[in-house]
């Protein structure tokens, strides 16, 4: 990987207009021809010939003085923060901005070397990017290349690391140093869910997608930290658009017409519907095969054809035609479209489990809001006629109390029974959450009981509910529990599910 030398940052910050002042009284000709050997935003990870960027809602002066101890010998900042006046410095308009142009050149610009692929909507990224992963997966095997790079609300794989994730879309300077990886270890295609956050708050800026999806949108992260109102959420998911060549959208969207004006600063824009058939890529006789299949036939610009899920829900045909549509944006054959759907799964995602008697179904799902809830309930209700529904949830701590309500009011009306539990509580109480959700179940004349200990409320939906459906939402595969600032370990919703089944099926045996 190339390195750069001071100046070389300091003129990609002058041509994205982003320094207001470079102070004139320190001389900075001693340092301009410098190699930055690092570039960090947390005090605690300078080392000697860092570049150190002074950002974060809780950033304090006492971090720049860490900074310049380690070994920093130069920081960008906005003016609030030129706490060390005489130590070399610039003055940036934009932090977030800034500290992405630096992320960018630091890493050598890998996004130009990879096809970055860019998935944003209110329900659906991560099932989509794992399944257009499974596609270019398939394709890639036939060409002895390394499998496709993705970084999503489950977990990251760069081809040198994997882990699983905390938010959707990380830091500027984490998301360049997950691409760099992935082009360092030949990967040809790197896919990522992105979020709104990240897009409002320029994690993303610099890097052109190949193909941009938008799979949905319906009002969610509304909250004093996150989005003010729905419009600036919707807004800010829109910029996808500005950055992208070729566009996917979905005609099935509430504002699909706004979307697909937006989508117009793409070069090329392929629709994808399961309603209308006037769209790009369209999916016709879909069908339940057994408990876990879905079949459905697919018209698009190349063949038409029939395909299969071996995944639950039947939303996540939406899923599959957003995939399909990037395939055939990448010109990926059918085949390898067809095999990479058949087996795709996502961690956490519609998961399914059944007793041995075949009386409780348990779905494992990471619903979380307003749209998600709403296609789960719908799809439960087609795909389980002849049974209960009951849902185990509850909603994060210090963000998106829209959805209190609107998971209430949905779980009121849906559900035979919900099980209120922990789900991230964060900085507040568990219970309180709780009840303020019980507050919206009751005025839809709903049944709920409130049990913090999430392992505890999944065990007693299932072993107290025979002939049901059990929905276990907001959490799906994730090993840690937020609370106050702390992640702490725990099982995972399908290791208490399962642990639930075994009782069940060993009273009944």
């Amino acid at each position: 990987m190339k390195k750069y030398i001071l100046k070389d940052y300091i003129n990609a910050l002058q041509k994205e207009n982003l320094i207001e002042n470079i102070p004139t009284e320190i001389s900075l000709s001693d340092l301009e021809n410098k190699v930055i050997e690092n570039i960090a935003h947390n005090s605690k990870n300078v080392i000697s010939d860092t570049l150190y960027i002074c950002k974060g809602l809780n950033y304090k002066p006492a971090f720049l003085d860490e900074a310049i101890e380690n070994g920093a010998i130069f920081y960008v900042a906005e003016k609030e923060n030129i706490t060390k006046p005489n130590f070399p410095h610039v003055v940036v308009t934009d932090i977030r901005k800034a500290l992405a142009v630096i992320s960018c050149l630091y890493y050598d610009y890998p996004a130009e070397k990879i096809n970055m692929i860019g998935i944003t909507g209110t329900k659906g990224k991560s099932t989509t990017a794992y399944y257009i992963k499974s596609i270019l997966d398939n394709y890639m095997k036939e060409k002895n290349c390394p499998d496709t790079a993705i970084l999503s609300s489950i977990d990251a794989y760069d081809g040198k690391t994997c882990k699983e994730s905390l938010i959707t879309s990380p830091e500027s300077i984490d998301i360049q140093e997950h691409i760099r990886n992935s082009v360092d270890c030949n990967m040809k295609n790197f896919v990522m869910e992105v979020s709104s956050q990240a897009l409002m708050l320029n994690r993303v800026y610099g890097i052109t997608y190949k193909v941009g999806v938008f799979l949905n949108i319906s009002e969610d992260h509304i909250s004093s930290i996150e989005h003010p109102n729905f419009d600036n959420y919707f807004q800010c998911k829109l910029k996808l658009f500005n950055q992208t060549e070729n566009a996917c959208v979905n005609l099935d969207s509430d504002f699909s017409d706004i979307i697909l004006e937006h989508s117009k600063n793409s070069k090329k824009v392929i629709t994808f519907s399961a309603k209308n058939p006037n769209a790009d890529v369209y999916a016709y006789n879909i069908e339940k095969q057994g408990h876990n299949a879905i079949s459905f036939r697919v018209k698009t610009p190349v063949f038409e054809e029939d395909m299969l899920l071996t995944m639950p829900g039947l939303f996540n045909v939406e899923n599959a035609l957003a995939a399909i549509s990037i395939a055939i944006s990448l010109n990926i054959p059918f085949n390898n479209i067809y095999e990479g759907l058949k087996v795709a799964r996502a961690s956490g995602r519609m998961e399914s489990h059944i007793s041995k008697d075949g009386s409780i179904v348990v779905i494992v799902d990471y619903a979380h809001n307003k749209l998600s809830f709403e296609k789960l309930y719908e799809s439960t209700k087609q795909e389980y006629p002849d049974k209960k529904i009951v849902t185990v949830f509850g909603c994060p701590g210090g963000k998106a109390q829209i959805r209190r309500r609107d998971l209430g009011i949905l779980a009121g009306k849906h559900s035979n029974i919900s099980y209120l539990t922990a789900e991230d509580p964060g900085p507040e109480d568990t219970v309180d959450i709780c009840k303020e959700i019980a507050s919206y179940i009751i005025k839809e004349k709903g049944n709920y009981k409130i049990i913090a200990d999430r392992g505890e409320a999944i065990k007693n939906a299932i072993l107290e509910n025979p002939n049901s459906v059990i929905l276990i939402t907001g959490k799906g595969n994730e090993t840690r529990q937020k609370y106050g600032k702390q992640y702490l370990p725990c099982l995972t919703d399908t290791q208490y599910a399962q642990e639930a089944l075994e009782e069940y099926d060993h009273k009944i045996s």
